[in-house]
């Protein structure tokens, strides 16, 4: 089954990157899905059905973090 992301989405993968952050945030979608480490900042693009296969789940932004502090 394939993932319904969203930009701005933030999908947690099965192995940790090398930065040790298992968090990565979607920037890009398509056929290849495009992701930014939560850790480090580094970008990676993943065919879809690959990331499928690597995601444990998916973190919606809600509201109240998508808002900057007053």
């Amino acid at each position: 089954m394939l993932p319904e992301l969203q930009l701005n989405d933030i999908v947690r993968l099965r192995k940790q990157h090398p930065c040790g952050s298992y968090d990565w945030k979607v920037v890009r979608l398509g056929a290849d899905i495009g992701l930014v480490c939560e850790g480090c900042g580094r970008r990676v693009l993943l065919p879809r059905r690959k990331l499928a296969r690597r995601m444990k789940n998916v973190i919606t932004p809600t509201e109240d973090n998508s808002q900057t502090g007053t």
